[in-house]
């Protein structure tokens, strides 16, 4: 442990430690926290919350995880193949697969669960049936700026769970450039083979970046690889874009049937804990065998399943939105509003979404400029210094957001701007 304990004192030394914060109390975008060093309280106003659509303190939603405790009590305390499956699990997918227009849907506890379980079922068939063998290797194609869960699975898609099965072909995984669709078709035409098994995985909407993938161009590309699967991540599109927030197929207009037709197999991954006010994630698919292998993965069965109250809340949220896409409207307002307010205080924000990534000059620390917005205006939002580059300011709007607020905001960004370096003026 010594080793660790040098580690991290040179971390902290270094100015690499994040701030911590405690939350007290919330109420709408006003968080009463607590500083984890001092113990200094402050009530700030939050514009780094994942809560997309303001449902986390819907009151629908509170009471129908309410309901589900006092009829469930706490936990399911067993894995959905076991004892842990509730009616609650059924009536979300099936929620679910309505909302993302795909008619199968699996559920876990996080998309880290939900990216390592696709794997396994996708590359290894789950588990070893007697009398049938697979020899078809497999090719994963992946954005190089995906998000870390998709990452973290494709890096072991070559083993299961860590455990190398010998009777598992090869996988094999190559990076493209970010959303550069002329470079996955290079990258598709120079390492597929005849037999490969090939699947695309993307961000849908790209968490620091704030961008989206070019859906339409990588149908295109991957309509020359008959039965090719195209896997979109859409924890930050759900809730967020498309005319109801359906993701990013309704942003461009277009369902997943559309992809089928191409002859690609179009699977998604939803994330419960953004717009959906809960926890969790599901992956969902029209092809209804690949189900059961999900079910089955060793990140389903050696876990609980996904407890009586997020299923609850989540399954509330999705029927609000369903009932309500005003509520993706005013986000979508609300983004267009703070976009072009910093644009014309020629602030660097990158990408075209609610996640709204302010880019810093190299010399200037992300998390002193936080610090500064929290201690002088009292507004919080994400310093990005270390685990992504360049380094950045991460706002993310909602939809409980007013124009006064987001007015305070881009107040608060010029003036803590001026205060630590010199704006580089639009031409």
């Amino acid at each position: 442990m010594q080793i660790i304990k040098e580690y991290v004192q040179r971390w902290y030394e270094s100015g690499l430690d994040p701030d911590q914060y405690i939350c007290r109390q919330k109420q709408g975008n006003l968080v009463e926290i607590e500083e984890a060093a001092t113990g200094e309280r402050r009530t700030v106003l939050n514009f780094c919350s994942n809560d997309f659509l303001g449902l986390v303190q819907e009151e629908a939603v509170k009471q129908a995880a309410i309901n589900a405790i006092l009829k469930y009590g706490t936990s399911n305390s067993a894995c959905s193949v076991s004892s842990g499956r509730i009616d609650l699990h059924q009536q979300l997918e099936d929620e679910i697969s309505a909302f993302k227009d795909l008619p199968h849907t699996q559920l876990f506890m996080n998309a880290w669960m939900a990216m390592q379980a696709l794997m396994d079922a996708f590359c290894h068939l789950a588990v070893p049936v007697p009398g049938f063998q697979n020899t078809q290797e497999t090719l994963i194609l992946t954005d190089v700026l995906n998000h870390a869960c998709i990452v973290s699975a494709i890096v072991n898609a070559g083993t299961r769970s860590g455990k190398a099965f010998g009777h598992s072909p090869r996988v094999r995984v190559k990076a493209y450039r970010h959303c550069n669709v002329e470079d996955l078709a290079r990258k598709l035409h120079r390492y597929a083979r005849t037999n490969d098994r090939i699947m695309v995985i993307s961000d849908a909407v790209f968490s620091m970046d704030g961008d989206i993938a070019p859906l339409p161009d990588m149908l295109n590309v991957l309509h020359s690889y008959e039965g090719s699967v195209l896997v979109m991540d859409e924890a930050h599109a759900s809730g967020s874009i498309g005319a109801t927030g359906r993701g990013i197929y309704e942003h461009f207009n277009i369902t997943p049937s559309h992809a089928i037709e191409q002859g690609v197999v179009p699977l998604i991954m939803t994330t419960l804990s953004k717009f959906a006010a809960s926890a969790g994630a599901a992956i969902s698919t029209h092809f209804a065998e690949l189900k059961p292998l999900l079910n089955v993965s060793p990140t389903s069965i050696g876990t609980i399943s996904l407890p009586p109250a997020n299923t609850a809340a989540a399954l509330e949220s999705i029927r609000l939105v369903g009932k309500f896409p005003a509520r993706v409207k005013q986000l979508q307002d609300n983004t267009r509003y703070l976009r072009s307010r910093l644009a014309e205080h020629d602030i660097d924000a990158i990408g075209e979404t609610n996640i709204v990534p302010v880019l810093l000059p190299t010399e200037t620390n992300p998390k002193m400029f936080a610090r500064h917005i929290m201690e002088d205006h009292g507004i919080w939002v994400s310093p990005v210094w270390f685990i992504a580059k360049p380094r950045r300011i991460r706002i993310t709007v909602n939809a409980l957001h007013t124009q006064e607020d987001m007015e305070h905001l881009v107040a608060a960004m010029v003036a803590t701007r001026n205060l630590l370096y010199k704006p580089t003026m639009s031409a």
